[in-house]
């Protein structure tokens, strides 16, 4: 067989588009004056960014207002979450045990610090929340901060944020989401769901890294995590990172173009990739529920029990396949996945996530499942 280079880890990252380089390049080489300045230099640049936040907020169903440009997902999580638990008169928070470090860690320091309960919702055998489980946690318990994520980073299970937001607004509960890895793969609309906090991060979806943006809810009022300036209306401090925020708006202008069309191509790819497993390697199975209410880019492959597991992802390495054994942000480390262990996964299994995205081809899927059976095989 030979060898190719096939890039399977878009829950990672995800390689930049052609037209969001062209459309940056001209920031990084013409617009260097500073946004904040008042003269011709930077209102030209601020241009530039308000012209990004329009565009953003358009394809939300937002206002410009509610769109504040961060570092990237982590900031934009740990600012909803550290600033709505210090300043919104929070008794109570919930989450799950299989959100992104960026969320879970945070809730966990946070409530930790403020002496601030935190419950987590129950999970089904399959990594779905426990819907039921979390309006008791709502209803027993005074105000609440909910932190759930929309599409688990490595299972890819969903939840319906309509039916959560509705829930917490029942309750008079803050609702944050952590959005990352659904942003520019689905439609929103931020004018009808009750939705307090979103987050984004442009190189999930074929953006540059270093740049994302927290929405926040108008009717919400929380101060800056960090200080040490005015920026983004007083809610962000730091010189604008312009240059990835014209990367992120042109990002989502292409992500948004045919959102139909790219659900089709990345889910068709995915489905592929299980008929072949399950046709051709005995004792497979899945976790998560790929084929249910699932994230389209992201599979997670149970593989049967092996005495070679730790060779697994090396091996494919080897033959230039890029996939991840777990969570991206931690898959170097020699520590086990805890969404597995939080759906109590047979840890006899090696798991490989494949994620795939609008580049992804039938051809790259095919020659990934055959490394995978020549590995067994061998």
């Amino acid at each position: 067989m030979a060898r190719k280079q096939v890039y399977l880890d878009n829950a990672a990252t995800t390689p930049i588009a052609p037209e969001v380089v062209d459309a940056m390049l001209p920031i990084l080489k013409d617009y260097y004056g500073n946004p904040s300045s008042s003269h011709a230099f930077g209102r030209s640049v601020r241009a530039q960014v308000e012209y990004a936040r329009r565009s953003i907020a358009k394809h939300l169903k937002a206002t410009p207002a509610e769109i504040v440009f961060t570092s990237g997902g982590t900031e934009a999580d740990n600012m909803a979450i550290r600033c709505s638990l210090k300043e919104l008169n929070i008794k109570h928070a919930i989450t799950t045990d299989i959100e992104h470090h960026a969320v879970l860690d945070t809730m966990e320091s946070v409530c930790s610090e403020h002496s601030i309960a935190l419950s987590k919702v129950r999970l089904d055998e399959k990594g779905y929340v426990d819907i039921v489980h979390l309006e008791e946690l709502l209803a027993n318990n005074e105000r609440s901060f909910v932190s759930i994520m929309h599409a688990n980073n490595e299972i890819g299970n969903l939840i319906d944020l309509d039916e959560v937001s509705e829930l917490c607004t029942k309750y008079n509960a803050v609702f944050h989401s952590d959005t990352v890895q659904t942003m520019a793969h689905y439609t929103f609309d931020f004018s009808k769901t009750k939705i307090d906090f979103a987050t984004c991060s442009a190189h999930k979806f074929h953006g540059p890294k270093g740049i994302g943006f927290l929405y926040i809810n108008k009717n919400l009022k929380i101060p800056s995590l960090l200080i040490g300036g005015g920026q983004e209306r007083g809610l962000r401090a730091g010189t604008e990172n312009v240059y990835g925020i014209v990367g992120l708006a042109k990002a989502m202008d292409l992500a948004y173009e045919d959102v139909a069309a790219h659900e089709v191509h990345v889910k068709t790819l995915k489905l592929h990739m299980m008929d072949r497993f399950e046709s051709e390697l005995p004792n497979v199975s899945f976790n998560g529920d790929p084929r249910g209410n699932a994230l389209y880019t992201v599979l997670n492959v149970a593989l049967p029990p092996t005495e070679k597991a730790g060779m697994l992802l090396f091996n494919l390495d080897i033959n230039g396949v890029g996939a991840s054994g777990g969570s991206a942000c931690s898959s170097g480390a020699a520590i086990s996945s805890h969404v597995l262990a939080g759906i109590q996964s047979d840890p006899m299994r090696p798991a490989v996530r494949f994620s795939f995205s609008r580049y992804t081809t039938k051809e790259e899927v095919d020659y990934a499942v055959d490394c995978v059976l020549e590995f067994y095989n061998s």
